[in-house]
């Protein structure tokens, strides 16, 4: 019988789009997004979010736009930050219009409830004036009248369909430059909901578990859902839906690609529960150090191990390592190699030292080898 290689994730192909200078789908990275949750209208705090995203390292942003006065707020927002908006429009197709016309680079619509025929031609053309993409979005609590009478509740297959209909309309106007999401609260459902659209198209897919829950059961079951697909090669953006900060959802984000060694950035911790053997406090050390080492952007790996259990283990698979030792002496492990040891009193400063070295060391190399 043969095996696929148990750390082979084969990513599904599809078609690529653009989403201002982020490219969606295709052989692109998996690009992290998150969504403001300050009211539009306030420039400044809107933009003061975005920017907090950005320094965690999201990739696109969406904004809600659902009055006149927030689409023209659109424009200074779009112009005070540096990563694309997504305009969330529902309902009004003249918002449509005038996100593309204030900047936005890319409007997250249902087709369906744009109104007439007439009127997504007039989005679509505005889109098309603009280069502005679109994302589909299909969510299993507002599924259409006529699709809930056909399938008689919300399922894989209504959602399915909804999507292809939608996609239908823009395709029938000459639009291409989209991406779909197919989401719901329900892991099963979604899960289902997306391997079927995956199956169905090559439209690069935008992975979600909407409304997910508070930070620690939102993160589980995002986790679990979107891990699913992720590891079987679905998913070209995604989104973790939280009730809490816009920034812990980019964070999440980038924690379920780097488990998944689809994409890193910042340093990956690699720390034990600790037990009555280790000996040094590791929780505190671990929050300790994942408060300080937030700035670091450069991937690079981290084992904080409160003991020689598994410590050197660990550390050889490593960048830099920590093992507990006895007497207050802990051994410093670098590049998978037992280095030299250091003492409780500086073990933390010492370990942002040693990071903060090698994160600078990493970016020579690359910036050298770019060249």
């Amino acid at each position: 019988m043969s095996i696929r290689p148990y750390r082979d994730i084969i990513r599904r192909k599809s078609r690529q789009i653009m989403v201002g200078n982020v490219a969606v789908g295709g052989d692109a990275p998996i690009s992290v997004q998150t969504m403001t949750n300050t009211l539009t209208t306030d420039v400044q705090g809107t933009i003061r979010q975005i920017r907090q995203a950005e320094e965690a390292g999201v990739d696109i942003v969406r904004v809600s736009c659902p009055d006149e006065e927030s689409t023209a707020a659109l424009k200074d927002i779009v112009a005070g930050v540096n990563v694309p908006i997504v305009a969330d429009i529902h309902f009004h197709y003249k918002r449509a219009i005038e996100a593309a016309k204030a900047g936005a680079a890319c409007l997250r619509i249902n087709p369906g409830n744009i109104g007439s025929a007439d009127r997504v031609r007039e989005v679509v053309s505005a889109a098309k004036d603009h280069g502005c993409s679109m994302r589909i979005g299909v969510n299993a609590g507002s599924l259409e009248k006529h699709l809930l009478e056909q399938f008689g509740e919300p399922c894989p297959d209504a959602m399915v369909q909804s999507a292809l209909d939608h996609a239908k309309i823009l395709e029938d106007n000459d639009f291409f430059n989209f991406k779909i999401s197919v989401k719901a609260s329900d892991v099963f459902l979604a899960v289902a909901a997306y391997q079927g659209l995956a199956d169905a198209c090559d439209y690069p897919l935008h992975l979600g578990i909407t409304e997910a829950g508070a930070l620690r059961a939102g993160t589980v079951k995002s986790s679990i859902g979107m891990g699913m697909l992720l590891w079987s090669g679905i998913g070209d953006s995604i989104r973790v839906s939280l009730s809490a900060d816009p920034v812990e959802e980019v964070k999440v984000g980038f924690d379920m690609l780097k488990s998944l060694d689809i994409r890193h950035r910042g340093v990956r911790i690699v720390s034990c529960p600790s037990c009555a053997r280790q000996a040094y406090p590791v929780i505190k050390t671990v929050e300790t150090l994942e408060r300080r080492l937030e700035h670091i952007s450069t991937p690079l790996s981290l084992s904080i191990i409160g003991c020689v259990v598994n410590g050197p283990g660990e550390a050889r698979e490593t960048d830099i390592g920590l093992t507990g030792g006895g007497n207050g002496n802990h051994m410093i492990y670098l590049n998978g190699m037992s280095d030299h040891k250091i003492d409780d009193e500086r073990l933390v400063e010492h370990i942002v030292e040693l990071v903060e070295k090698k994160a600078a060391e990493l970016e020579a190399e690359k910036k050298k080898t770019e060249e």
